[in-house]
């Protein structure tokens, strides 16, 4: 591999904002990529709710290119929190806002994924038990009665 090919593989490291504009930017762009991923969760939520477990599952591939999105984002948000903090306090405190809704709304999608993997599996259990008892060898005792499995 050349040096060239390494370098256009590897991704840049994101690097600290230094302008008020940059802050903007960056606040602007990371609560785009929040509403963007929470839309996406949301219309996975209520898929998920109705039933559509294949509906879903297409939506995985937009989730993950908006999932590494927000990652990046938020990287640059921890590189640049000194100078947020020192410059623009204001609009580093709306940005935290804006993720701890960003936060509750994962939550409800954590907790109806959550339910809907419990009901499969319960589901999955019974219908193992169910062919199970009916693979089970139909056999007699010495006295002619139906043995019962263990």
């Amino acid at each position: 591999m050349t040096n060239a090919m390494r370098q256009q593989a590897a991704p840049l490291a994101p690097r600290s904002i230094a302008t008020p504009i940059e802050a903007r930017q960056l606040a602007d762009g990371l609560m785009k990529v929040m509403n963007d991923l929470l839309a996406i969760i949301e219309q996975e939520t209520a898929l998920v709710r109705a039933g559509n477990i294949r509906e879903a599952i297409k939506l995985e591939p937009p989730k993950a290119d908006i999932s590494k999105r927000y990652i990046t984002m938020i990287t640059l948000l921890k590189l640049s929190q000194n100078y947020l903090a020192s410059t623009t306090p204001d609009l580093l405190q709306a940005l935290r806002k804006h993720h701890d809704v960003f936060r509750a709304m994962l939550q409800v999608n954590l907790t109806v994924l959550a339910t809907a993997h419990a009901v499969s599996e319960g589901i999955v259990r019974g219908v193992n038990a169910e062919v199970q008892r009916r693979n089970a060898p139909q056999t007699y005792t010495a006295a002619g009665r139906q043995a019962q499995p263990a």
